[in-house]
Protein backbone atom coordinates (compact mmCIF):
# COMPACT_ATOMS: atom_id res chain seq x y z
CA UNK A 1 0.00 0.00 0.00
CA UNK A 2 2.86 2.42 0.16
CA UNK A 3 4.24 4.02 -2.67
CA UNK A 4 8.28 2.88 -2.21
CA UNK A 5 9.91 1.56 0.55
CA UNK A 6 13.86 0.87 1.22
CA UNK A 7 16.21 0.04 -1.89
CA UNK A 8 16.41 -3.42 -2.43
CA UNK A 9 17.53 -5.27 -5.45
CA UNK A 10 14.52 -8.23 -6.43
CA UNK A 11 15.97 -11.52 -5.37
CA UNK A 12 14.01 -15.47 -4.26
CA UNK A 13 11.19 -14.55 -6.86
CA UNK A 14 11.33 -17.69 -8.19
CA UNK A 15 10.37 -19.32 -5.09
CA UNK A 16 8.30 -16.90 -4.34
CA UNK A 17 5.81 -17.53 -6.63
CA UNK A 18 6.24 -21.03 -7.53
CA UNK A 19 2.73 -22.26 -6.45
CA UNK A 20 0.16 -20.20 -7.24
CA UNK A 21 -3.41 -20.41 -8.43
CA UNK A 22 -4.24 -18.48 -11.60
CA UNK A 23 -6.66 -15.51 -11.36
CA UNK A 24 -8.47 -16.46 -14.23
CA UNK A 25 -9.29 -19.84 -12.92
CA UNK A 26 -10.51 -17.83 -9.26
CA UNK A 27 -11.93 -14.69 -10.29
CA UNK A 28 -13.12 -15.21 -14.13
CA UNK A 29 -15.08 -17.30 -16.81
CA UNK A 30 -12.53 -19.61 -18.30
CA UNK A 31 -14.18 -20.56 -21.31
CA UNK A 32 -14.96 -17.10 -22.76
CA UNK A 33 -11.52 -16.13 -22.30
CA UNK A 34 -9.94 -19.45 -23.83
CA UNK A 35 -12.65 -18.74 -26.50
CA UNK A 36 -11.12 -15.33 -26.94
CA UNK A 37 -7.29 -16.44 -27.21
CA UNK A 38 -8.21 -19.42 -29.31
CA UNK A 39 -7.14 -19.38 -32.82
CA UNK A 40 -10.62 -19.17 -33.94
CA UNK A 41 -11.24 -16.14 -32.13
CA UNK A 42 -12.16 -12.92 -34.30
CA UNK A 43 -13.00 -9.28 -33.57
CA UNK A 44 -16.50 -9.37 -35.07
CA UNK A 45 -16.02 -5.50 -35.99
CA UNK A 46 -12.58 -6.27 -37.40
CA UNK A 47 -12.30 -5.41 -41.21
CA UNK A 48 -8.92 -6.29 -43.01
CA UNK A 49 -7.57 -4.44 -46.48
CA UNK A 50 -4.25 -5.41 -48.39
CA UNK A 51 -3.57 -2.98 -51.31
CA UNK A 52 -1.18 -2.83 -54.09
CA UNK A 53 0.90 0.20 -54.13
CA UNK A 54 0.53 1.04 -57.88
CA UNK A 55 2.14 4.60 -59.59
CA UNK A 56 -0.85 5.74 -60.01
CA UNK A 57 -1.38 5.67 -56.06
CA UNK A 58 2.41 7.16 -55.42
CA UNK A 59 4.07 10.53 -55.35
CA UNK A 60 6.70 12.44 -56.88
CA UNK A 61 9.39 9.90 -54.97
CA UNK A 62 7.31 7.03 -55.99
CA UNK A 63 6.18 6.46 -52.57
CA UNK A 64 2.48 6.07 -51.39
CA UNK A 65 0.54 9.03 -51.61
CA UNK A 66 -0.13 9.95 -47.67
CA UNK A 67 -3.57 11.15 -48.95
CA UNK A 68 -4.16 7.64 -50.35
CA UNK A 69 -3.43 6.42 -47.57
CA UNK A 70 -5.59 8.47 -45.50
CA UNK A 71 -8.72 7.30 -47.62
CA UNK A 72 -8.07 3.85 -47.54
CA UNK A 73 -7.62 4.31 -43.68
CA UNK A 74 -10.96 5.96 -43.72
CA UNK A 75 -12.85 3.72 -45.66
CA UNK A 76 -11.51 1.08 -43.35
CA UNK A 77 -12.55 2.71 -39.91
CA UNK A 78 -16.56 3.31 -41.66
CA UNK A 79 -16.48 -0.42 -43.08
CA UNK A 80 -15.71 -1.49 -38.92
CA UNK A 81 -17.99 1.51 -37.72
CA UNK A 82 -21.15 0.33 -39.89
CA UNK A 83 -20.46 -3.67 -39.29
CA UNK A 84 -21.24 -2.67 -35.21
CA UNK A 85 -23.91 -0.23 -35.58
CA UNK A 86 -25.61 -1.50 -38.24
CA UNK A 87 -26.26 1.54 -40.26
CA UNK A 88 -24.65 4.46 -42.26
CA UNK A 89 -21.66 5.94 -39.78
CA UNK A 90 -19.71 9.44 -40.28
CA UNK A 91 -16.49 10.57 -39.88
CA UNK A 92 -16.25 12.59 -37.04
CA UNK A 93 -12.99 12.95 -36.00
CA UNK A 94 -9.39 11.39 -36.72
CA UNK A 95 -6.54 11.83 -33.73
CA UNK A 96 -3.71 12.39 -33.91
CA UNK A 97 -1.08 10.16 -36.64
CA UNK A 98 2.73 9.79 -36.94
CA UNK A 99 3.80 8.44 -39.56
CA UNK A 100 6.69 5.58 -39.20
CA UNK A 101 7.57 4.61 -42.32
CA UNK A 102 7.18 5.42 -46.08
CA UNK A 103 5.57 2.74 -48.36
CA UNK A 104 7.11 2.63 -52.13
CA UNK A 105 5.56 1.30 -55.36
CA UNK A 106 5.35 -2.02 -55.55
CA UNK A 107 5.01 -2.87 -51.61
CA UNK A 108 1.40 -4.01 -50.18
CA UNK A 109 -0.21 -1.80 -47.41
CA UNK A 110 -2.60 -4.00 -44.76
CA UNK A 111 -4.87 -2.14 -42.61
CA UNK A 112 -7.20 -3.46 -40.07
CA UNK A 113 -9.73 -1.63 -38.06
CA UNK A 114 -11.53 -2.59 -34.99
CA UNK A 115 -14.01 -0.89 -33.08
CA UNK A 116 -12.42 -0.04 -29.76
CA UNK A 117 -15.94 0.63 -27.54
CA UNK A 118 -19.25 2.43 -28.21
CA UNK A 119 -20.67 5.25 -26.73
CA UNK A 120 -24.40 6.10 -26.64
CA UNK A 121 -24.00 7.35 -30.87
CA UNK A 122 -20.33 7.37 -31.29
CA UNK A 123 -17.62 5.15 -31.18
CA UNK A 124 -13.76 4.50 -31.20
CA UNK A 125 -11.93 2.65 -33.93
CA UNK A 126 -8.55 1.87 -34.33
CA UNK A 127 -6.77 1.49 -37.16
CA UNK A 128 -3.30 -0.38 -37.83
CA UNK A 129 -1.41 0.51 -41.01
CA UNK A 130 1.51 -1.98 -41.83
CA UNK A 131 3.79 -2.36 -45.17
CA UNK A 132 5.32 -5.70 -46.51
CA UNK A 133 7.95 -5.84 -49.41
CA UNK A 134 6.83 -9.20 -51.12
CA UNK A 135 10.21 -9.80 -52.41
CA UNK A 136 11.83 -10.22 -49.15
CA UNK A 137 9.26 -10.73 -46.77
CA UNK A 138 9.69 -7.88 -44.73
CA UNK A 139 7.05 -5.60 -42.85
CA UNK A 140 6.73 -2.28 -41.64
CA UNK A 141 4.61 -0.90 -38.74
CA UNK A 142 3.60 2.53 -40.58
CA UNK A 143 1.14 4.40 -38.58
CA UNK A 144 -1.69 4.16 -35.94
CA UNK A 145 -4.74 6.11 -35.90
CA UNK A 146 -7.82 6.33 -33.68
CA UNK A 147 -11.16 7.30 -35.41
CA UNK A 148 -14.31 8.71 -34.17
CA UNK A 149 -17.30 7.39 -35.87
CA UNK A 150 -21.26 8.56 -35.25
CA UNK A 151 -23.90 6.71 -36.01
CA UNK A 152 -26.54 8.17 -37.91
CA UNK A 153 -30.21 6.89 -38.98
CA UNK A 154 -32.84 9.14 -40.62
CA UNK A 155 -35.61 8.37 -38.85
CA UNK A 156 -35.24 7.59 -35.40
CA UNK A 157 -32.25 7.74 -32.67
CA UNK A 158 -29.48 5.49 -32.62
CA UNK A 159 -28.39 3.74 -29.58
CA UNK A 160 -25.24 1.46 -30.19
CA UNK A 161 -24.98 -2.07 -28.51
CA UNK A 162 -21.70 -2.39 -26.50
CA UNK A 163 -18.72 -4.21 -27.25
CA UNK A 164 -17.70 -6.87 -25.12
CA UNK A 165 -13.88 -7.23 -25.05
CA UNK A 166 -12.64 -10.35 -24.80
CA UNK A 167 -8.82 -10.62 -25.18
CA UNK A 168 -6.25 -8.66 -22.97
CA UNK A 169 -5.51 -6.13 -25.95
CA UNK A 170 -9.23 -5.53 -26.63
CA UNK A 171 -10.33 -5.19 -22.62
CA UNK A 172 -7.08 -2.71 -22.71
CA UNK A 173 -8.35 -0.36 -25.76
CA UNK A 174 -12.54 -0.67 -24.29
CA UNK A 175 -10.56 0.84 -21.15
CA UNK A 176 -8.51 3.78 -21.93
CA UNK A 177 -11.45 4.53 -25.24
CA UNK A 178 -13.17 6.24 -22.50
CA UNK A 179 -10.26 8.45 -21.33
CA UNK A 180 -9.08 9.05 -24.52
CA UNK A 181 -12.75 10.17 -25.72
CA UNK A 182 -12.49 12.58 -22.31
CA UNK A 183 -9.54 14.37 -23.74
CA UNK A 184 -11.21 14.68 -27.32
CA UNK A 185 -14.07 16.43 -25.86
CA UNK A 186 -12.34 18.54 -23.83
CA UNK A 187 -9.72 19.00 -26.39
CA UNK A 188 -10.31 22.38 -27.86
CA UNK A 189 -10.57 24.12 -24.52
CA UNK A 190 -7.00 22.30 -23.88
CA UNK A 191 -5.60 23.94 -26.42
CA UNK A 192 -6.89 27.54 -25.94
CA UNK A 193 -5.60 26.74 -22.34
CA UNK A 194 -2.27 25.59 -23.02
CA UNK A 195 -1.71 28.24 -25.82
CA UNK A 196 -2.02 30.98 -22.48
CA UNK A 197 0.21 29.52 -20.71
CA UNK A 198 3.33 29.21 -22.99
CA UNK A 199 5.72 31.48 -23.30
CA UNK A 200 6.93 31.94 -26.94
CA UNK A 201 10.10 33.25 -27.75
CA UNK A 202 10.54 36.94 -29.81
CA UNK A 203 13.09 35.58 -32.28
CA UNK A 204 11.85 37.07 -35.59
CA UNK A 205 14.31 39.88 -35.52
CA UNK A 206 17.43 38.09 -34.35
CA UNK A 207 17.42 35.66 -37.64
CA UNK A 208 19.24 36.16 -41.01
CA UNK A 209 17.55 37.69 -43.21
CA UNK A 210 19.03 35.95 -46.13
CA UNK A 211 17.55 32.61 -45.12
CA UNK A 212 13.93 33.49 -44.51
CA UNK A 213 10.74 33.40 -46.51
CA UNK A 214 8.22 35.47 -46.27
CA UNK A 215 4.81 33.41 -45.10
CA UNK A 216 2.55 34.43 -48.02
CA UNK A 217 4.96 32.99 -50.14
CA UNK A 218 3.99 29.25 -49.14
CA UNK A 219 0.05 30.39 -49.20
CA UNK A 220 -2.30 27.78 -51.57
CA UNK A 221 -6.10 28.39 -52.33
CA UNK A 222 -7.56 25.50 -54.24
CA UNK A 223 -11.51 25.07 -54.98
CA UNK A 224 -12.65 20.96 -55.52
CA UNK A 225 -16.25 20.96 -56.87
CA UNK A 226 -17.67 17.90 -54.78
CA UNK A 227 -18.58 15.23 -57.93
CA UNK A 228 -21.03 11.64 -56.98
CA UNK A 229 -17.08 9.85 -57.35
CA UNK A 230 -16.17 11.99 -54.51
CA UNK A 231 -19.23 10.81 -52.04
CA UNK A 232 -19.96 8.23 -49.89
CA UNK A 233 -23.08 6.04 -49.77
CA UNK A 234 -24.82 8.87 -48.21
CA UNK A 235 -24.34 11.16 -50.65
CA UNK A 236 -21.98 12.86 -48.12
CA UNK A 237 -18.25 13.93 -49.18
CA UNK A 238 -16.17 10.92 -48.26
CA UNK A 239 -14.17 12.30 -45.27
CA UNK A 240 -11.22 10.37 -46.68
CA UNK A 241 -11.44 12.56 -49.94
CA UNK A 242 -11.55 15.59 -47.66
CA UNK A 243 -8.32 14.96 -45.60
CA UNK A 244 -6.69 13.46 -49.03
CA UNK A 245 -7.54 17.03 -50.62
CA UNK A 246 -6.03 18.93 -47.37
CA UNK A 247 -2.75 17.01 -47.71
CA UNK A 248 -2.23 18.12 -51.33
CA UNK A 249 -2.24 21.64 -50.44
CA UNK A 250 -0.45 20.97 -47.60
CA UNK A 251 1.94 19.51 -49.54
CA UNK A 252 2.21 22.37 -51.69
CA UNK A 253 2.82 25.05 -49.73
CA UNK A 254 5.50 23.12 -48.17
CA UNK A 255 7.21 22.65 -51.29
CA UNK A 256 7.13 26.63 -51.41
CA UNK A 257 8.95 27.11 -48.44
CA UNK A 258 12.34 24.21 -48.58
CA UNK A 259 11.72 23.97 -53.00
CA UNK A 260 11.89 20.35 -52.62
CA UNK A 261 9.96 17.37 -51.88
CA UNK A 262 8.54 17.14 -48.55
CA UNK A 263 7.66 14.43 -46.25
CA UNK A 264 4.73 14.21 -43.93
CA UNK A 265 5.44 12.83 -40.59
CA UNK A 266 2.62 14.21 -38.64
CA UNK A 267 -0.99 15.44 -38.31
CA UNK A 268 -2.54 16.84 -35.21
CA UNK A 269 -6.28 15.81 -35.20
CA UNK A 270 -8.80 16.14 -38.11
CA UNK A 271 -11.88 17.57 -36.81
CA UNK A 272 -15.25 17.54 -38.93
CA UNK A 273 -17.28 20.62 -38.32
CA UNK A 274 -20.13 19.61 -40.55
CA UNK A 275 -20.69 17.38 -43.59
CA UNK A 276 -20.73 18.36 -47.53
CA UNK A 277 -22.45 16.85 -50.18
CA UNK A 278 -22.35 16.32 -54.07
CA UNK A 279 -22.59 19.88 -55.44
CA UNK A 280 -20.72 21.79 -52.74
CA UNK A 281 -17.80 23.73 -53.77
CA UNK A 282 -15.01 23.38 -51.44
CA UNK A 283 -12.19 26.03 -50.43
CA UNK A 284 -8.99 24.39 -49.42
CA UNK A 285 -6.98 26.89 -47.70
CA UNK A 286 -2.75 25.98 -46.49
CA UNK A 287 -0.09 28.09 -45.18
CA UNK A 288 3.12 27.06 -43.25
CA UNK A 289 2.29 28.84 -39.86
CA UNK A 290 5.88 28.33 -38.78
CA UNK A 291 9.24 26.92 -39.49
CA UNK A 292 11.63 24.64 -37.07
CA UNK A 293 15.64 23.98 -37.78
CA UNK A 294 14.56 20.76 -39.52
CA UNK A 295 10.76 20.38 -39.29
CA UNK A 296 7.80 22.62 -40.78
CA UNK A 297 4.18 23.07 -39.53
CA UNK A 298 1.46 23.99 -42.47
CA UNK A 299 -2.00 24.59 -41.49
CA UNK A 300 -5.18 23.63 -43.68
CA UNK A 301 -8.41 24.64 -43.55
CA UNK A 302 -11.45 23.74 -45.49
CA UNK A 303 -14.69 25.59 -46.01
CA UNK A 304 -17.95 24.54 -48.00
CA UNK A 305 -20.25 26.70 -50.01
CA UNK A 306 -23.67 25.85 -52.76
CA UNK A 307 -23.29 28.27 -55.08
CA UNK A 308 -21.15 30.88 -56.42
CA UNK A 309 -23.56 33.65 -55.25
CA UNK A 310 -23.39 32.94 -51.56
CA UNK A 311 -21.14 35.35 -49.47
CA UNK A 312 -21.28 33.05 -46.21
CA UNK A 313 -18.85 29.72 -46.15
CA UNK A 314 -19.14 26.77 -43.94
CA UNK A 315 -16.00 25.53 -41.68
CA UNK A 316 -16.00 22.22 -42.69
CA UNK A 317 -12.82 20.91 -41.12
CA UNK A 318 -9.08 21.83 -40.07
CA UNK A 319 -5.82 20.34 -39.03
CA UNK A 320 -2.49 21.29 -39.03
CA UNK A 321 0.42 19.14 -40.81
CA UNK A 322 4.13 18.61 -39.66
CA UNK A 323 6.54 17.64 -42.57
CA UNK A 324 10.42 17.45 -43.11
CA UNK A 325 13.04 17.41 -45.98
CA UNK A 326 14.50 14.10 -46.66
CA UNK A 327 18.31 14.09 -47.63
CA UNK A 328 19.55 11.27 -49.83
CA UNK A 329 20.67 9.50 -46.42
CA UNK A 330 16.99 9.80 -45.27
CA UNK A 331 18.19 12.40 -43.01
CA UNK A 332 16.16 16.28 -42.09
CA UNK A 333 17.62 18.85 -44.02
CA UNK A 334 17.55 22.67 -42.62
CA UNK A 335 15.25 24.42 -43.50
CA UNK A 336 14.58 28.58 -44.35
CA UNK A 337 13.32 30.90 -41.85
CA UNK A 338 9.43 31.95 -42.21
CA UNK A 339 8.66 35.87 -41.92
CA UNK A 340 4.69 36.42 -40.95
CA UNK A 341 2.94 38.91 -41.80
CA UNK A 342 1.66 41.29 -39.08
CA UNK A 343 -1.27 40.24 -37.05
CA UNK A 344 -2.92 36.80 -37.84
CA UNK A 345 0.42 35.82 -39.26
CA UNK A 346 2.68 36.40 -36.32
CA UNK A 347 -0.56 35.00 -34.08
CA UNK A 348 -0.29 31.60 -36.12
CA UNK A 349 3.25 32.01 -35.72
CA UNK A 350 3.27 31.49 -32.14
CA UNK A 351 0.72 29.37 -31.70
CA UNK A 352 3.17 27.25 -34.03
CA UNK A 353 5.62 27.07 -31.91
CA UNK A 354 3.30 26.58 -28.74
CA UNK A 355 1.82 23.71 -30.71
CA UNK A 356 5.32 22.06 -31.44
CA UNK A 357 5.70 21.55 -27.70
CA UNK A 358 2.08 20.45 -27.07
CA UNK A 359 2.63 17.97 -29.82
CA UNK A 360 6.10 16.91 -28.10
CA UNK A 361 4.26 16.65 -24.68
CA UNK A 362 1.34 14.60 -26.56
CA UNK A 363 4.05 12.32 -28.15
CA UNK A 364 5.74 11.61 -25.41
CA UNK A 365 3.50 11.13 -22.62
CA UNK A 366 0.48 9.39 -24.74
CA UNK A 367 2.07 7.55 -27.70
CA UNK A 368 5.08 5.76 -25.68
CA UNK A 369 5.39 2.55 -24.21
CA UNK A 370 5.30 2.34 -20.05
CA UNK A 371 8.36 0.94 -20.02
CA UNK A 372 9.77 4.00 -21.61
CA UNK A 373 8.04 6.52 -19.06
CA UNK A 374 10.30 7.73 -16.70
CA UNK A 375 9.15 7.89 -12.98
CA UNK A 376 9.14 11.12 -12.61
CA UNK A 377 7.56 14.22 -15.21
CA UNK A 378 7.50 17.51 -14.76
CA UNK A 379 4.37 18.99 -14.11
CA UNK A 380 3.17 22.14 -16.24
CA UNK A 381 0.14 23.74 -17.59
CA UNK A 382 0.79 22.77 -21.41
CA UNK A 383 1.49 18.90 -20.43
CA UNK A 384 -1.45 18.79 -17.77
CA UNK A 385 -4.08 17.25 -19.54
CA UNK A 386 -1.44 13.86 -21.01
CA UNK A 387 -0.24 13.37 -17.59
CA UNK A 388 -3.61 12.91 -16.19
CA UNK A 389 -4.62 10.73 -19.49
CA UNK A 390 -1.54 8.73 -19.14
CA UNK A 391 -1.58 8.35 -15.15
CA UNK A 392 -5.18 6.86 -15.97
CA UNK A 393 -4.82 4.79 -18.50
CA UNK A 394 -1.56 3.01 -17.46
CA UNK A 395 -3.99 1.94 -14.19
CA UNK A 396 -6.56 0.80 -16.04
CA UNK A 397 -4.01 -1.22 -18.89
CA UNK A 398 -2.67 -2.97 -15.66
CA UNK A 399 -5.87 -3.47 -14.24
CA UNK A 400 -6.84 -4.96 -17.84
CA UNK A 401 -3.98 -7.49 -17.91
CA UNK A 402 -4.69 -11.03 -17.93
CA UNK A 403 -2.08 -12.96 -16.40
CA UNK A 404 -2.17 -11.72 -12.89
CA UNK A 405 -2.44 -14.99 -10.64
CA UNK A 406 -3.72 -15.49 -6.57
CA UNK A 407 -0.97 -15.52 -4.13
CA UNK A 408 -2.89 -15.65 -0.98
CA UNK A 409 -6.54 -14.90 0.60
CA UNK A 410 -6.81 -14.05 4.17
CA UNK A 411 -10.74 -13.10 5.59
CA UNK A 412 -11.71 -12.35 2.37
CA UNK A 413 -8.70 -10.61 1.14
CA UNK A 414 -7.13 -11.76 -1.81
CA UNK A 415 -3.60 -10.57 -2.87
CA UNK A 416 -2.54 -10.83 -6.60
CA UNK A 417 0.56 -10.57 -8.59
CA UNK A 418 1.85 -10.04 -11.74
CA UNK A 419 5.75 -10.71 -12.81
CA UNK A 420 6.50 -9.16 -16.65
CA UNK A 421 9.76 -8.93 -17.91
CA UNK A 422 10.30 -5.16 -16.73
CA UNK A 423 7.89 -4.79 -13.69
CA UNK A 424 6.57 -6.78 -10.87
CA UNK A 425 3.06 -5.27 -9.51
CA UNK A 426 0.65 -6.62 -7.05
CA UNK A 427 -3.13 -5.92 -6.50
CA UNK A 428 -5.29 -6.29 -3.10
CA UNK A 429 -9.00 -6.81 -3.28
CA UNK A 430 -11.77 -6.99 -1.03
CA UNK A 431 -15.72 -6.18 -1.07
CA UNK A 432 -16.79 -4.07 1.29
CA UNK A 433 -20.44 -2.51 2.50
CA UNK A 434 -19.87 0.94 1.71
CA UNK A 435 -21.78 2.21 -1.13
CA UNK A 436 -18.82 2.72 -4.47
CA UNK A 437 -19.65 6.50 -4.98
CA UNK A 438 -18.99 6.87 -0.98
CA UNK A 439 -15.83 4.81 -1.16
CA UNK A 440 -14.78 6.99 -4.23
CA UNK A 441 -14.79 10.01 -2.38
CA UNK A 442 -13.00 8.61 0.93
CA UNK A 443 -10.04 7.09 -1.24
CA UNK A 444 -9.47 9.78 -3.63
CA UNK A 445 -8.99 12.59 -0.86
CA UNK A 446 -5.28 11.49 -0.35
CA UNK A 447 -5.32 14.11 2.60
CA UNK A 448 -7.82 11.28 4.38
CA UNK A 449 -5.22 8.53 3.60
CA UNK A 450 -3.24 8.92 6.78
CA UNK A 451 -6.43 8.09 8.92
CA UNK A 452 -5.65 4.30 7.93
CA UNK A 453 -2.88 3.63 6.01
CA UNK A 454 0.18 4.23 8.40
CA UNK A 455 2.52 4.52 5.98
CA UNK A 456 1.30 8.21 4.74
CA UNK A 457 2.60 10.63 7.52
CA UNK A 458 1.02 13.12 6.09
CA UNK A 459 -0.69 15.00 3.35
CA UNK A 460 -0.18 18.44 2.04
CA UNK A 461 -2.77 19.53 -1.13
CA UNK A 462 0.02 21.54 -3.18
CA UNK A 463 -2.59 21.97 -6.24
CA UNK A 464 -5.80 21.40 -7.08
CA UNK A 465 -5.96 21.32 -10.72
CA UNK A 466 -9.01 20.96 -11.80
CA UNK A 467 -12.00 18.79 -10.62
CA UNK A 468 -10.47 15.64 -11.15
CA UNK A 469 -7.26 15.87 -10.59
CA UNK A 470 -4.88 17.09 -8.02
CA UNK A 471 -1.26 17.00 -6.61
CA UNK A 472 -0.13 16.07 -3.14
CA UNK A 473 3.15 16.33 -1.32
CA UNK A 474 3.20 13.00 0.74
CA UNK A 475 5.33 12.34 3.64
CA UNK A 476 6.59 8.80 4.81
CA UNK A 477 7.56 7.61 7.85
CA UNK A 478 11.43 6.16 8.34
CA UNK A 479 10.99 2.53 7.57
CA UNK A 480 13.01 -0.38 7.96
CA UNK A 481 16.44 0.06 7.53
CA UNK A 482 16.07 3.79 5.86
CA UNK A 483 17.66 6.60 8.18
CA UNK A 484 15.27 9.22 7.09
CA UNK A 485 11.78 9.60 5.99
CA UNK A 486 10.47 9.59 2.16
CA UNK A 487 8.67 11.82 0.66
CA UNK A 488 6.43 12.03 -2.66
CA UNK A 489 5.07 14.40 -5.08
CA UNK A 490 1.99 12.57 -6.41
CA UNK A 491 -0.67 13.16 -9.26
CA UNK A 492 -3.88 11.98 -8.11
CA UNK A 493 -6.48 11.29 -11.16
CA UNK A 494 -9.83 10.27 -10.62
CA UNK A 495 -12.92 9.39 -12.76
CA UNK A 496 -16.35 8.73 -12.83
CA UNK A 497 -17.55 5.68 -14.46
CA UNK A 498 -18.16 6.59 -18.31
CA UNK A 499 -20.68 3.54 -18.85
CA UNK A 500 -22.54 0.90 -16.61
CA UNK A 501 -19.88 -1.73 -15.46
CA UNK A 502 -17.02 0.78 -15.63
CA UNK A 503 -15.12 1.15 -11.92
CA UNK A 504 -14.81 4.44 -10.41
CA UNK A 505 -10.74 5.39 -11.05
CA UNK A 506 -8.16 6.75 -8.70
CA UNK A 507 -5.06 6.56 -10.48
CA UNK A 508 -1.47 7.82 -9.10
CA UNK A 509 1.75 8.92 -10.44
CA UNK A 510 5.25 10.77 -9.48
CA UNK A 511 5.42 14.17 -10.82
CA UNK A 512 7.92 16.83 -10.38
CA UNK A 513 7.39 20.48 -9.13
CA UNK A 514 9.63 23.06 -9.40
CA UNK A 515 7.98 24.16 -5.66
CA UNK A 516 9.05 20.88 -3.97
CA UNK A 517 12.40 20.09 -4.84
CA UNK A 518 14.05 17.21 -3.11
CA UNK A 519 15.42 18.19 0.04
CA UNK A 520 17.98 16.89 2.72
CA UNK A 521 15.18 16.21 4.98
CA UNK A 522 13.58 13.04 3.28
CA UNK A 523 14.64 10.74 0.78
CA UNK A 524 12.67 11.13 -2.66
CA UNK A 525 10.86 8.23 -3.72
CA UNK A 526 8.76 7.78 -6.39
CA UNK A 527 5.76 5.61 -7.30
CA UNK A 528 4.97 5.24 -11.58
CA UNK A 529 1.92 3.77 -11.65
CA UNK A 530 -0.59 2.69 -8.37
CA UNK A 531 -3.96 3.54 -7.37
CA UNK A 532 -7.91 2.25 -6.70
CA UNK A 533 -10.50 0.61 -8.89
CA UNK A 534 -13.89 0.17 -7.49
CA UNK A 535 -16.94 -1.56 -9.24
CA UNK A 536 -20.61 -1.23 -7.81
CA UNK A 537 -21.19 -5.10 -6.84
CA UNK A 538 -24.73 -4.50 -5.60
CA UNK A 539 -26.92 -1.81 -3.35
CA UNK A 540 -24.15 -0.85 -0.66
CA UNK A 541 -21.52 -3.00 -1.94
CA UNK A 542 -18.19 -2.44 -3.60
CA UNK A 543 -15.38 -4.68 -5.01
CA UNK A 544 -12.04 -2.07 -3.62
CA UNK A 545 -9.03 -3.46 -5.51
CA UNK A 546 -5.41 -1.44 -4.82
CA UNK A 547 -2.95 -1.60 -7.85
CA UNK A 548 0.87 -1.00 -7.49
CA UNK A 549 3.35 -1.45 -10.43
CA UNK A 550 6.23 -1.68 -7.82
CA UNK A 551 9.67 0.28 -8.61
CA UNK A 552 13.08 -1.24 -7.41
CA UNK A 553 12.70 0.26 -4.10
CA UNK A 554 9.28 -1.18 -3.43
CA UNK A 555 10.60 -5.31 -4.38
CA UNK A 556 11.28 -6.31 -0.34
CA UNK A 557 8.69 -4.97 0.73
CA UNK A 558 6.59 -6.76 -1.55
CA UNK A 559 7.88 -10.07 -1.77
CA UNK A 560 7.94 -10.23 2.01
CA UNK A 561 4.64 -9.71 2.32
CA UNK A 562 3.73 -12.31 -0.92
CA UNK A 563 5.80 -14.93 1.24
CA UNK A 564 3.41 -14.38 3.95
CA UNK A 565 6.62 -13.51 6.32
CA UNK A 566 4.39 -10.03 6.96
CA UNK A 567 1.01 -9.25 6.98
CA UNK A 568 1.61 -5.38 6.59
CA UNK A 569 -0.96 -5.86 3.21
CA UNK A 570 -3.72 -7.53 5.10
CA UNK A 571 -3.40 -5.07 8.00
CA UNK A 572 -3.42 -1.96 5.96
CA UNK A 573 -6.06 -3.06 3.76
CA UNK A 574 -8.39 -4.19 6.20
CA UNK A 575 -8.01 -0.71 8.15
CA UNK A 576 -9.15 0.44 5.08
CA UNK A 577 -12.42 -1.59 5.47
CA UNK A 578 -12.46 -0.05 8.43
CA UNK A 579 -11.75 3.52 7.37
CA UNK A 580 -14.79 3.21 5.17
CA UNK A 581 -17.13 1.66 7.03
CA UNK A 582 -16.71 4.17 9.84
CA UNK A 583 -16.78 7.35 7.42
CA UNK A 584 -19.59 6.08 4.97
CA UNK A 585 -22.32 8.60 6.42
CA UNK A 586 -20.48 11.60 6.49
CA UNK A 587 -20.64 12.15 2.57
CA UNK A 588 -24.30 12.99 1.94
CA UNK A 589 -24.01 16.72 0.56
CA UNK A 590 -20.97 15.37 -1.59
CA UNK A 591 -22.49 12.49 -3.28
CA UNK A 592 -25.17 14.77 -4.95
CA UNK A 593 -22.33 15.97 -7.25
CA UNK A 594 -21.31 12.41 -8.73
Amino acid sequence: MIQNVGNHLRRGLASVFSSRTSRKSASRAGDEGAMAEGEGYRNPTEVQMSQLVLPCHTNQRGELSVGQLLKWIDTMACLSAERHAGCPCVTASMDDIYFEHTISVGQVVNIKAKVNRAFNSSMEVGIQVASEDLCSEKQWNVCKALATFVAHRELSKVKLKQITPRTEEEKTEHSVAAERRRMRLVYADTIKGLLANCAIQEDLDSRDGSFVVPAEKTRVESVELVLPPHANHQGNTFGGQIMAWMENVATIAASRLCRGHPTLKAIEMFHFRGPSQVGDRLVLKAIVNNAFKHSMEVGVCVEAYRQEAETHRRHINSAFMTFVVLDADDQPQMLPWIRPQPGEGERRYREASARKKIRLDRKYIVSCKQAEMPLSVPWDPSNQVYLSYNNVSSLKMLVAKDDWVLSSEISQVRLYTLEEDTFFSFHLEMVVHVDAAQAFLLLSDLRRRPEWDKHYRSVELVQQVDEDDAIYHVISPVLGSDTKPQDFVILASRRKPCDNGDPYVIALRSVTLPTHCETPEYRRAETLCSGFCLWREGDQLTKVSYYNQATPDLLNYVTTNVAGLSSEFYNTFKACERFLLDNRNDLAPSLQTL
